[in-house]
């Protein structure tokens, strides 16, 4: 027999299954990667134009992102958002995780309202942010010793 709780969560995610597939909703309420990482080797913090901000901290092998972490204040699709990305971004080398984009994340998430597809956006641009200062590191690594998260 179902607890209350149990059913309470399947009532929230049946209206969010009006609006959302299955992929955003699992994203949002089961994040993967949720945190930062100790000792990253790139990281960036993005504000988007709706407000929300998002964090993420990569952690690269070579050329290959073997880790990939994300923190946000952001709302659902925010959460759901930095989940995929951060999920597409491992096991991929720098310069495929470069290139993920706004659309990338959407087709990953099957698509978002239009009023929530900014939420892939900041997620992509963060990534990519992360992977330039991974880059500009790896240039000048003793810049590494006076990084604040």
């Amino acid at each position: 027999m179902a607890s209350s709780w149990e059913k309470f969560e399947e009532l929230i995610k049946a209206e969010m299954r009006k609006i959302y597939s299955e992929a955003v909703i699992e994203h949002s309420m089961n994040p993967r990667n949720l945190g930062d990482l100790d000792d990253a080797d790139g990281f960036a913090r993005v504000t988007g134009p709706c407000g929300d901000t998002m964090s993420i901290w990569l952690k690269v092998n070579g050329d290959t992102i073997i880790n990939a972490s994300f923190m946000t204040d952001g709302c659902g699709t925010t959460i759901a958002s930095g989940s995929m990305v951060t999920e597409m971004a491992k096991g991929k080398s720098v310069g495929e995780a470069r290139r993920i984009g706004q659309q990338d994340v959407l087709d990953a998430l099957g698509g978002l309202p239009d009023e929530s597809k900014h939420c892939a956006l900041l997620a992509a641009n963060t990534l990519k942010e992360a992977v330039s200062d991974y880059l500009a590191m790896k240039k000048e690594p003793w810049k590494r010793a006076y990084r604040k998260y």
